[in-house]
């Protein structure tokens, strides 16, 4: 993690219908972005890679299923593994978890963005898309708690409103874009 940096790391919820709306965010994204970006996504547990392949096609940045005590870096993006929590410890490194789900799901929204806005504090940002429960809003409330930058998908245009409707109705959503404009703040953030 570079200090110099105004922000640490993104990290991304989505659930139904999320696949169009990360592809979409993540294809202009140049293979020189500098920030880790850290995904949960919703998915049966026998999607152990489709996911992570059909990304690496729409993307130029490295994309990699996150790995226990793996060290976080700068520039990559890392997918939770289907059916475990992915939390982020004090040492920048993931943890894998199979304790029982959150809010009906494994892996959990909530406990990646709660663990790194522990880590991260106000150099976070946390980023609600596409989903039809309402995990990732008690996570937006902590990341919000600690000072990062909280965003959520116009529910307008969600393929699935209630995720990110949840999140801004926690009051703790700092912008609300619609993915066209989620790209364009990350490619902003990413020359801050």
């Amino acid at each position: 993690m570079n200090p110099k940096r105004k922000y640490g790391a993104i990290v991304i919820g989505v659930s139904a219908g999320g696949l169009n709306a990360v592809s979409f965010i993540l294809k202009k994204l140049p293979a020189d972005f500098q920030l880790p970006i850290i995904i949960i996504q919703h998915r049966n547990t026998d999607q152990r890679e489709l996911l992570e392949d059909i990304l690496q096609e729409k993307c130029k940045m490295k994309l990699k299923q996150a790995d226990e005590k793996e060290k976080i870096k700068d520039g990559v993006i890392y997918i939770a593994p289907p059916d475990y929590h992915l939390l982020i410890e004090n040492d920048f490194t993931f943890s894998l978890s199979s304790d029982a789900r959150v809010k009906y799901s494994r892996p959990s929204i909530d406990l990646l963005f709660e663990s790194a806005s522990y880590v991260y504090r106000e150099r976070l940002v946390g980023i609600i898309l596409t989903g039809a429960n309402n995990d990732g809003s008690d996570g937006i409330i902590r990341i919000s708690k600690y000072g990062g930058e909280t965003v959520a998908q116009n529910p307008e245009e969600a393929e699935f409103p209630f995720m990110p409707k949840a999140a801004i109705e926690t009051g703790c959503v700092k912008h609300i874009f619609s993915l066209a404009d989620i790209q364009k703040y990350l490619l902003k953030i990413n020359q801050m």
